[in-house]
């Protein structure tokens, strides 16, 4: 007697009929495909095993149901794109949903580089600097009224020229007399200290800071004999070509305060009316 050769699911006789194995059992056509064929995405109906089965992130379609859901050309063998569950070909997604170049106004293809600022996009070969029209890429650039600019045109067209060292003030800078200075380069007349962020003052225009000046320029008071220095509202007294802190115009004797007060002169002394009596 000859062996059976049956469908393992329905138990008809497969002899001289098309089969497939699934898990070593043969199966006839009409059972596999009833239990084991996807459902084609598009029309809804199995993927029979005589078609090609397209699959996408476990979902299934036949090859001529695989087509954008936009223009409906088909997207066999080419690059596509999947928005909220869509399939759409190159162009429909980049005509939706891409970026729009800030400056040829053409859309920016998935894929491609671009460059990003300010929530606007462009071509990286569009992304130019308004001077000298060469591609910024990753390099520095500075905005300027709307306009992009490499740093070093950025410097010939709109950068201060520091009056100290003739070269452009990029950040920061300091004005003194009208005129513009870098930080580093705006110092003390004779210690050569930065004097940005410091008290200063000048004589025949020329900055110096505070110690200095008061050590080269300024009045010994008379009376402790350390510079009156005159700044930031210091009151000193004047008499006879010389001068006193007002806290050191004291009687010599009785060290009462002379301010506002008449005075004795004696020799190099002055003193209070009570203990100059007896000169």
């Amino acid at each position: 007697m000859t062996e059976r050769f049956d469908c393992h699911h329905c138990s008809e006789s497969l002899y001289g009929k098309k089969y497939i194995l699934k898990e070593e059992s043969p199966h006839c056509v009409t059972c596999f495909e009833e239990l084991y064929a996807n459902t084609c995405e598009e029309c809804g109906t199995p993927i029979g095993c005589d078609c090609k089965d397209l699959s996408y992130k476990d979902r299934h379609w036949h090859e001529g149901c695989f087509h954008c859901s936009r223009c409906g050309s088909s997207l066999v063998d080419k690059p596509f794109a999947a928005k909220e569950e869509q399939l759409l070909c190159t162009d429909c997604y980049s005509n939706e949903y891409s970026s729009k170049c800030q400056e040829c106004k053409k859309t920016i293809m998935p894929g491609t580089r671009k460059m990003e600022y300010k929530g606007s996009s462009w071509h990286e070969t569009c992304f130019t600097c308004q001077r000298c029209q060469q591609p910024i890429g990753t390099k520095s650039f500075i905005p300027k009224e709307n306009q992009n600019f490499c740093v070093p045109c950025y410097e010939k067209q709109y950068a201060l020229q520091c009056v100290q060292c003739k070269k452009p003030i990029t950040t920061g800078g300091v004005t003194y007399r009208e005129q513009p200075w870098h930080k580093e380069c705006f110092v003390c007349t004779a210690c050569k200290k930065q004097l940005s962020g410091q008290r200063f003052t000048a004589r025949d225009e020329f900055p110096y800071c505070l110690t200095c000046f008061c050590e080269l320029y300024a009045k010994k008071c008379a009376g402790c004999t350390n510079p009156i220095s005159g700044l930031g509202g210091t009151k000193y007294i004047s008499f006879e070509e010389r001068q006193w802190h007002n806290d050191c115009f004291n009687c010599k004797k009785c060290s009462l305060s002379l301010v506002g007060r008449g005075f004795l002169t004696e020799r190099d002394d002055i003193l209070c009316p009570d203990c100059g009596k007896d000169i």
